[in-house]
């Protein structure tokens, strides 16, 4: 008997508006051994059975097929570094189909967010900017507090690809770098990133930090706190035991263990908003317990007109926008089409999600 005839994946990919012409060639030139649907799904239209059951593969977001129409997926590839939005989806509560994610995408765009909005509080650019509007040349304005990042310490809770990337560019600007993960890592081995990695970014041997902290419970973080930290950049996933994790208390050990004489440290949420508990941090800001806060996420989301967040003293927030970019869809795609190589070829999975984790 000859050899089984070959049956090609079929790759099904949900987008979320009108694809361009050039993107569905990209993505086509990323699987040139599968059958490729794309489908543009309508806001508020389901996504017909019909189009579920033919997939083997399926890439998306936040639509998910029935369980009768999920039978022949054999990978389900979401757009997000997380899957927090999906868990209690009945595919991830009741089947064993497994699920990717697009961690380690984020990394590039959100690092260059993050240090942008460092700068424009720290070198008071809004001043500028307003300035240049009214056609004021006024230095006078600039002088109070104006300064720079060189010697600022800088504690990222979640040390994964994207507190990676922040911690590589802020070491260029003469900054020290201090992690904090979930489990110890002891080891140079334990230190290396095992996720995805866009190339030539990130820490990818884990040779960037200072020190290296770690814990679950609220009295380690709080001794990572107390480190003198300048910046306090939150990277976590959104978990039970990380909802509300920092608060009043938390903010006021950082402000009080600070030593940077011109400045009280910064906060940088890119996260989720629950890991925060936003009316302390509020009331942090405007008593001055913090210098300021960089928010590209909010609790909720849209953040209502009427919230006093928007009013805070020294806040900068942007509406969940800070991985946004030409390049995220393809690079979101660059993973699946890794992980259809490594499924050919009897090879675990890269950033595989852990049902009963969380993310």
């Amino acid at each position: 008997m000859g050899d089984a005839a070959f049956v090609p994946e079929h790759v099904l990919i949900i987008f979320y508006q009108l694809m361009p012409v050039e993107l569905k060639g990209v993505i086509r030139d990323k699987f040139p051994d599968a059958e490729v649907t794309i489908y543009d799904v309508q806001p508020g239209v389901p996504v017909p059975s019909e189009v579920y059951q033919k997939a083997t593969i399926l890439a998306t977001f936040v639509d998910l097929p029935d369980l009768k129409d999920s039978k022949n997926l054999k990978l389900i590839h979401t757009y997000s570094a997380g899957v927090d939005h999906l868990l209690q989806n009945p595919i991830l509560l009741e089947t064993k189909i497994p699920i990717t994610t697009s961690s380690g995408i984020h990394g590039p765009p959100i690092a260059e967010w993050t240090v942008m909005n460092w700068l424009v509080s720290s070198r008071k650019y809004v001043k500028g900017y307003e300035a240049q509007k009214s056609h004021s040349w006024d230095k006078n304005a600039y002088e109070p507090g104006l300064h720079d990042q060189v010697g600022k310490k800088v504690g990222i809770l979640g040390y994964g690809s994207i507190g990676r990337q922040i911690a590589r560019v802020s070491q260029a600007l003469g900054m020290t770098i201090h992690a904090y993960t979930a489990t110890p890592r002891p080891t140079p081995e334990s230190r290396h990133d095992t996720g995805y990695i866009v190339p030539g970014t990130g820490d990818p041997d884990g040779s960037i930090p200072a020190s290296w902290h770690h814990g679950t419970d609220r009295e380690a973080i709080r001794s990572f706190l107390s480190t003198g930290l300048d910046h306090l950049v939150v990277s976590l996933p959104l978990t039970p035991q990380t909802t509300h994790l920092l608060g009043a208390e938390e903010f006021a050990i950082l402000s009080d263990r600070s030593h940077h004489h011109t400045s009280k440290p910064y906060v940088t949420n890119i996260s989720r908003g629950k890991v925060i508990d936003q009316k302390a941090l509020v009331d942090a800001l405007n008593s001055g317990v913090l210098g300021g806060a960089a928010l590209d996420v909010t609790d909720p989301e849209p953040l209502p007109k009427d919230d006093p967040l928007w009013d805070a003293l020294n806040v900068q927030i942007s509406p969940h926008v800070s991985a946004l970019g030409v390049e995220y869809f393809p690079r979101s795609l660059d993973i699946l089409a890794l992980n259809l190589e490594r499924i050919a070829q009897g090879e675990p999975l890269i950033n595989s999600y852990t049902r009963g984790k969380g993310y």
